[in-house]
């Protein structure tokens, strides 16, 4: 589908689109041929696709993470799962609608599927928070997740938060500890977790539900302990310098993956999740069945023991004699 609000790189394409709707227009409207032109505009587009989508810098997949005509948490859960069952409130506060979660049926097989939902409008942004969880969602995200301990299910996480929400009430009931005691018992559980990045996985916000045997992440989402705009107002003073900052802190889909950091990347159709939502959840559901298929053969001990060095490995440190 052609972008409503095409982002600023994505405006060669637009153009080209543009002309080639006029030039139908015309040629429909008149008896004169004109699909020679049509074909050199229609080789010209495609050329044009292909340089910029194959060769999209890291700031660039960030806009396309935040696209907000990209498939959401409960966009995926439609289009993959089935008979989504969706289960409310931590026992404790309340409920987050940041963070839908519930029982859920994967090509048959019972799951249980918990994520960061956003809204595509300002009344929708206000009630999920923007994506920003707050303490009540964490802890709810871990109630539900001791329940597929307790069922012996599957977990399913769909990570897209630019970070747990920073607000005072989110301070006074202690975000921290519950993103830290998530960390923990996510450490714990018993049965297989598979974790994707669908889109922003910002800070402790995303980790307090990323703790899973398989991280994935879609072609386009990005990773990162801090946003590009955040890193540059740190290093650079000028949240300008946002470019140069996700270039630096390597957080798209394939220098995680060369890094050793996530799983697998999940493919998008070319421009981005926004522009397929089903064929994107395919593809999102092909990858978490295969996981969880494999997972499914490792021993409960052998599961435990696979999660705890795969966070292990993670990062390198080095001492220096003294």
């Amino acid at each position: 589908m052609m972008i409503a609000e095409p982002l600023e790189f994505e405006k060669p394409i637009v153009n080209l689109e543009r002309q080639l709707a006029e030039l139908r227009d015309r040629a429909a409207d008149s008896d004169i041929d004109m699909s020679s032109e049509m074909k050199r505009i229609e080789d010209k587009l495609t050329k044009t696709k292909t340089e910029i989508y194959r060769n999209l810098s890291s700031w660039q997949r960030v806009q396309i993470a935040r696209h907000k005509q990209r498939p959401f948490m409960l966009d995926y859960v439609e289009h993959s799962f089935d008979d989504f069952l969706e289960l409310h409130g931590d026992r404790h506060i309340g409920d987050d609608e940041a963070m839908p979660g519930g029982f859920a049926y994967l090509e048959g097989r019972r799951v249980v599927v918990i994520g960061h939902q956003k809204g595509r409008d300002t009344k929708e942004n206000m009630r999920r928070n923007f994506g920003s969880a707050h303490p009540e969602g964490y802890r709810k995200a871990l109630r539900l997740m001791r329940m597929a301990e307790k069922f012996q299910l599957p977990i399913v996480t769909l990570i897209d938060t630019p970070g747990a929400y920073p607000g005072i009430e989110a301070e006074e009931r202690n975000i921290a500890e519950s993103i830290a005691f998530n960390l923990r018992e996510m450490m714990t559980l018993t049965v297989p977790i598979v974790a994707v990045v669908i889109g922003e996985g910002g800070s402790g916000g995303a980790l307090g539900i990323g703790v899973a045997d398989r991280v994935l992440m879609m072609e386009n989402a990005y990773y990162s302990v801090i946003s590009p705009e955040g890193c540059a107002a740190i290093l650079w003073k000028d949240r300008k310098y946002a470019t140069e900052a996700a270039q630096a802190l390597k957080l798209s889909a394939g220098d995680l993956n060369e890094m050793g950091i996530i799983d697998e990347v999940i493919s998008e159709p070319m421009g981005g999740a926004h522009h397929d939502h089903v064929g994107s959840a395919n593809n999102l559901k092909k990858a978490v069945i295969k996981h969880i298929k494999a997972l499914e053969k490792v021993s409960e001990e052998d599961l435990l023991e696979g999660r705890y060095q795969k966070f292990r490995a993670l990062g390198e440190f080095r001492e220096r004699g003294r």
